[in-house]
């Protein structure tokens, strides 16, 4: 193998990231230290849940635990809008940075989060992790630039990017229609014209291949809940690597 590709793959999980994900980048780390190549984080900006930016941290004071989360514009955009597309308030980032130090202990750590401007939580996200320094010497590929997309191969599950009441939303493509799920079995269905590939991302069952083809990786770190539904069968050229054990893991790394 003359050139490794380590890759693993991630939402953005909260502007401070969650502990699963720093485990991701030690494994990756470590076994780049052992194999050499480069490494590659698949950021999955295209994902619309507002629950997957949940930043869970303590109270230093009462050790009490709390869930922050970045304020949404209007229900739209909480509900169907992509990661990418979800737009950071002004007001949310002044009022949560005056709330941070009786979270995070005396680091840097307010003073990142003080200077990312980002108009997007992905960005957000994105920059906070850079400016923590995890992501110093990886290269980072999105899944809502066009680009990647119009690279990818073609998957028969997936969802299109949509305009929807002024708002750009992330609708299910079954039978020939967009849908909106609503929760349980309750769908809307939605108008749309012709789309290309720059607006399709895939869905979960779908997303590793659909990945793949673009990155090309020969090690995938593969999280808890991944290992659970992706089908190794379907890419024998890339080896899998269980991520690192980490306590805590669904709660916000804060150290640097």
């Amino acid at each position: 193998m003359d050139h490794p590709i380590i890759c693993f793959g991630q939402q953005p999980c909260g502007f401070f990231p969650k502990r699963y994900l720093f485990a991701k980048i030690l494994t990756a780390r470590r076994l780049q230290k052992e194999i050499g190549g480069e490494i590659v984080f698949f950021f999955h900006d295209s994902d619309h849940d507002p629950r997957e930016t949940i930043t869970i941290v303590r109270e230093r004071n009462t050790n009490r635990e709390v869930a922050l989360n970045f304020q949404f514009e209007n229900r739209i955009q909480k509900q169907f809008s992509p990661l990418y597309a979800k737009r950071v308030l002004p007001g949310w980032h002044q009022k949560t940075a005056r709330q941070l130090p009786n979270y995070v202990p005396p680091s840097p750590l307010v003073a990142h989060f003080k200077e990312t401007k980002c108009s997007n939580v992905a960005d957000f996200c994105l920059e906070m992790y850079m400016r923590m320094g995890l992501l110093e010497g990886v290269r980072v590929q999105r899944s809502s630039a066009p680009d990647f997309r119009a690279r990818a191969v073609a998957v028969s599950d997936y969802f299109v990017d949509q305009r929807y009441e002024g708002e750009i939303v992330r609708a299910r493509y079954r039978d020939g229609k967009l849908l909106l799920h609503k929760g349980g079995d309750r769908f809307l269905e939605i108008r749309g014209g012709e789309f290309g590939p720059e607006q399709i991302s895939p869905t979960r069952d779908t997303r590793f291949r659909w990945m793949q083809s673009v990155i090309r990786c020969t090690h995938y770190i593969a999280g808890a809940s991944e290992q659970d539904y992706i089908n190794e069968a379907d890419t024998p050229e890339v080896k899998f690597i269980k991520r690192d054990n980490i306590s805590d893991s669904g709660k916000a790394y804060i150290e640097l």
